[in-house]
């Protein structure tokens, strides 16, 4: 039986963080979050979910970390809001 390969990819949120302000503690949590939400959606795809499952677990990871922009990360708007969404989009169209 040929093995499936699989990719996915992440994106940790829109902001900026300074080199300068980074320190080693901060930089391994971040990278922590990033590979704790790859293997979240890898874990699915690997268990014969689907791709759409995959996102959804990678994303909820994301938003579940406080260090991300996403969900309880959420920086303020301009009103001093939280203004949140989220989409995935499935389908060749």
């Amino acid at each position: 039986m040929k093995e499936k390969r699989i990719g996915l990819a992440i994106h940790g949120g829109a902001g900026t963080i300074l080199k300068s302000e980074m320190t080693e503690e901060k930089e391994q949590a971040y990278r922590s979050g990033l590979q704790n939400a790859l293997d979240e959606g890898y874990d699915v795809l690997v268990a014969g979910g689907s791709a759409l499952d995959a996102v959804e677990a990678a994303v909820i990871a994301l938003e579940d970390n406080a260090l991300f922009n996403a969900g309880k990360g959420s920086v303020f708007n301009a009103k001093g809001r939280h203004e949140m969404d989220a989409s995935i989009m499935d389908g060749a169209t």
